[in-house]
């Protein structure tokens, strides 16, 4: 079977998220990204599109993002069309150099966990609130599996590093 480039627009799949405008026909590139009056379709058309304005996706957003295309796709699927997206998404808005793939990478499969752990048909508020250390930015769930220097570090940047604050890894 051949694959199309990362990055490339395989279409959605039966019932995927993106690909479909609102009830109305539209999609009204004025609303900010945690609009609630934005539909999952919308929003994940206009970020694959980048259509959503970058000052208004924060990290809440991301992890919604991620959620459903986990709905969708496999975790491996969800890696390529996120990433692909988000370099995409940074690159429209200005900021090429802003994706950090270790970051990327480790919130997927901490998001994947975590929705293999709960009931199916859990809902975006459900998972939210069942979940709010994901939510917390300033004092991340990273900093528990990552020193900060891994983190801020080049390698980590351009490609996946693993956890290196397990006990017994990375410490002396």
């Amino acid at each position: 079977m051949v694959r199309s480039a990362p990055g490339a627009d395989r279409g959605p799949r039966a019932g995927s998220p993106g690909g479909v405008e609102d009830a109305t026909g539209s999609q009204d590139s004025t609303r900010p990204a945690g609009d609630p009056m934005m539909s999952d379709a919308e929003f994940i058309t206009r970020f694959e599109n980048c259509t959503l304005r970058g000052e208004d996706f924060h990290h809440r957003d991301h992890i919604k993002v991620v959620w459903l295309y986990l709905r969708y796709y496999s975790v491996l699927e969800t890696l390529d069309r996120f990433s692909a997206g988000l370099k995409r998404f940074a690159t429209a808005n200005g900021k090429p150099n802003l994706y950090h793939e270790t970051i990327t990478w480790a919130y997927v499969f901490l998001i994947n966990e975590r929705m293999q752990t709960i009931e199916a048909g859990q809902t975006w508020p459900e998972f939210v609130e069942a979940n709010a250390d994901l939510f917390d930015w300033k004092d991340n769930i990273l900093k528990s599996y990552y020193q900060d220097e891994t983190l801020k570090s080049e390698r980590a940047r351009r490609t996946f590093v693993f956890p290196d604050k397990l006990p017994g890894v990375g410490s002396t």
